[in-house]
């Protein structure tokens, strides 16, 4: 059985990876350095509550996934589409709700609606 503090850095290790961040840009990010991220996700290292906010805010990871890892997990695949639409500027949100968009209406006309 792995200690709250390994999980809390396998958490945060597939997060990174799921948002296609090295450990360099996340922790670049962050602002702590590639040492200690990496001490947080492969040592067990305890950040901060700061760092923890900051790792939190910028992975999107749901808290109760990492203060109550115990409960078991919803997580879908349109929950991470959702939390990576936070990372989008208005320019990309645009073009995200014109593409859905066009893609439901092609589906309509298919009968696939």
């Amino acid at each position: 059985m792995h200690s709250p503090n390994k999980r809390f850095g396998q958490q945060i290790k597939k997060a990174r990876k799921r948002s296609n961040l090295t450990i360099e840009a996340l922790a670049d990010n962050v602002g702590v350095s590639e040492r200690y991220l990496y001490r947080i996700e492969n040592e067990g290292k305890t950040p901060s509550f700061e760092v923890l906010y900051k790792l939190i805010r910028c992975l999107n990871i749901p808290p109760d996934l990492i203060f109550y890892p115990e409960k078991p997990s919803k997580e879908s695949e349109i929950e991470d589409l959702v939390r990576m639409l936070y990372n989008c500027n208005e320019r990309d949100l645009e073009i995200l709700k014109a593409t859905v968009k066009a893609m439901n209406e092609i589906n309509k006309r298919k009968g696939k609606a």
